[in-house]
């Protein structure tokens, strides 16, 4: 989804100026632990499910919602691995747009339909091991949320359903 109304009513008034926003990421894991990734349509980068909150949508709310928008699946959110933000968190989008995000990461597993990009923020889906993220091409802010999200041992292995 481009930028929201809400979003970009705020930016009607700050304009490029930093804005602090909540944000979710979604690590849908399979039984063998590969998590499920998507490839950023506008940078051809890999990054995890998620985004920014609406306004009075809850986190837990927002990541079902991401989940079904960028890959197309109905997940189950199992836990909150981690909260994170700082400067790993704040980015510079081409158009100048600042932004810091704070966000939660949800451990998931999918419950309903076949992972597909929508074709609109996604061009693609890629289920990858833990030794395959470590090589793919991602942006540094991917990266950060992984790295808060993977401790250096590696993930607890997935929760049986």
């Amino acid at each position: 989804m481009p930028v929201s109304p809400y979003l970009a009513r705020l930016r009607e008034r700050v304009g490029h100026d930093l804005v602090l926003a909540p944000s979710v990421a979604v690590l849908v894991r399979d039984e063998e632990g590969r998590v499920l990734m998507v490839l950023n349509r506008e940078t051809g980068l890999w990054q995890t499910i998620g985004g920014m909150l609406e306004p009075d949508e809850s986190p837990h709310d927002a990541a079902l919602r991401e989940a079904r928008e960028e890959a197309g699946v109905t997940v189950e959110l199992r836990r909150i691995i981690a909260v994170a933000g700082g400067p790993d968190f704040r980015l510079t989008y081409p158009n100048g747009d600042q932004m810091a995000y704070v966000a939660t990461i949800f451990d998931a597993r999918l419950t309903d339909g076949e992972p597909q990009p929508d074709g609109v923020e996604t061009s693609a889906v890629e289920w990858f091991t833990l030794p395959e993220l470590a090589r793919a091409e991602t942006d540094e802010f991917t990266r950060a949320l992984l790295a808060a999200a993977i401790p250096p041992g590696g993930i607890e292995p997935p929760l049986r359903a």
